[in-house]
C-alpha cells in the first residue's frame, strides 16, 4: 500500500488535535468576559489569513471558475452556517440544536455516495453508523438549556446541518476536479471575510468595554480553529468523504472532552461517555476498513507532500 493511501489519516489526526484543543477553550472569551459571539466570528475570519498565507506559499492559485465555485460554496456554507448558529442559539434550546446540527456528516456521506460514487464497505458502514451516533451523543449538553424555544430555530438548525454537510462535500469535490488545497482554502478565507459586515450588523455595536484578554484569547483559540480548517481541506483531498467526515466530526469532540476533564475537572455525562466509546470504535473500524481495502482515495487536487502520486491539477 502506498503512503499516499494513508496520508489522509495524518491530516485528519492533526485536525482532531487542533479542533479538539480549540473546542476545549473556544467558549472562554464569551463565558469569562462576555465577549460577543459575532466578534469571535470576526476575529476568526481574520485568523484564516494566517494558514491561508502558508498554504499559498509555493502553490499556484487556481483561477478556473470551477475552483471559485466550489471554494466559495464551501466557504459561504461554512461561515454562513456559523453565523446562523449564533442566531439559532439565541432563539432555541442548545440541547436540541446541537444534536441536529451534528448530523451534517450524514449529508456529506449521502452526497458523496450519490454524486461521487464513493463506495463504502460493510465494516466501514458499521463504523460510519457508530460515529454518527457518537456525534449526536457527544453534542448533548450535560445540563438542559432553559432557553425559550420560540422562533424558527428548528428550521435554522436543519439549514446549518445541510450547509455544513454541503461544505464538506464541496471540499472533496473540489479536489476531485483538480483544485489544489491552497486554492480551496483561499476561497474559504475570502468567503469568511465577506461575511464580516454581516457579523457586525448582527452584533449591533462594537464591544468597546471588553478587556484586552477577550480579543487576545479569542485570537489564540481561533488560530487553532483556522489551522484545523486547513487540515480538513487537506484530509478531504486525500481521503473519501464517506470516511473523513464521520471520523473527524466524531473524534474532535472526544479530545475536547478529555481536555475539559483534565483542565476543568468536568466529567462527561452518560451520553458523552457512550459517545466517546462509539466514536473510538467507529473511527477505528472506518480507518481499518479503508487501509485494508488498499484503494487509493487521493484526489488530483491533493498537494504533492512526498507521498501522493496524483496527477497535477490542470492549469487555467
Amino acid at each position: 500500500m502506498s503512503r499516499g493511501t494513508k496520508s489522509w489519516i495524518v491530516y485528519a489526526s492533526l485536525l482532531v488535535l487542533f479542533w479538539g484543543v480549540w473546542g476545549a477553550f473556544s467558549s472562554e472569551p464569551n463565558s469569562r468576559y462576555g465577549y460577543p459571539n459575532e466578534m469571535i466570528y470576526i476575529i476568526w475570519a481574520f485568523t484564516m489569513l494566517i494558514p491561508a498565507y502558508f498554504a499559498m506559499r509555493g502553490n499556484t492559485f487556481d483561477r478556473r471558475p470551477i475552483a471559485a465555485a466550489y471554494g466559495l460554496i464551501a466557504g459561504l456554507t461554512g461561515a454562513g452556517g456559523q453565523l446562523l448558529l449564533f442566531h439559532a442559539l439565541a432563539n432555541g434550546p442548545a440541547y436540541l440544536i446541537f444534536p441536529l446540527v451534528s448530523l451534517s456528516p450524514v449529508v456529506t456521506v449521502v452526497m458523496a455516495m450519490a454524486l461521487l460514487r464513493e463506495r463504502i464497505k460493510r465494516l466501514a458502514l458499521v463504523g460510519v453508523v457508530a460515529a454518527l451516533a457518537a456525534i449526536v451523543l457527544l453534542s448533548i449538553p450535560s445540563g438542559k438549556d432553559d432557553s425559550n424555544s420560540h422562533g424558527p430555530w428548528l428550521l435554522m438548525a436543519i439549514l446549518i446541518c445541510v450547509a455544513w454537510g454541503v461544505q464538506a462535500f464541496c471540499m472533496r469535490k473540489a479536489a476531485v476536479v483538480g483544485v489544489n488545497d491552497a486554492t480551496t482554502f483561499g476561497w474559504m478565507t475570502i468567503s469568511g471575510l465577506l461575511l464580516v459586515p454581516v457579523a457586525f450588523v448582527m452584533m449591533g455595536e462594537f464591544p468597546s468595554d471588553a478587556p484586552w484578554q477577550a480579543p487576545a484569547l479569542t485570537a489564540v483559540t481561533q488560530v487553532l480553529n483556522a489551522v484545523g480548517a486547513l487540515f480538513l481541506v487537506m484530509a478531504f483531498s486525500r481521503g473519501k468523504a464517506t470516511v473523513v467526515a464521520p471520523v473527524t466530526n466524531a473524534l474532535a469532540p472526544v479530545l475536547t472532552i478529555v481536555l475539559s476533564l483534565a483542565v476543568y475537572q468536568t466529567l462527561p455525562n452518560v451520553w458523552g461517555t457512550l459517545g466517546i466509546v462509539l466514536a473510538l470504535a467507529g473511527s477505528t473500524l472506518m480507518v481499518y476498513s479503508d487501509e485494508k481495502s488498499g484503494e487509493s482515495s487521493v484526489a488530483p487536487g491533493a498537494a504533492d507532500d512526498g507521498a501522493d502520486m496524483s496527477p497535477a491539477p490542470q492549469k487555467s
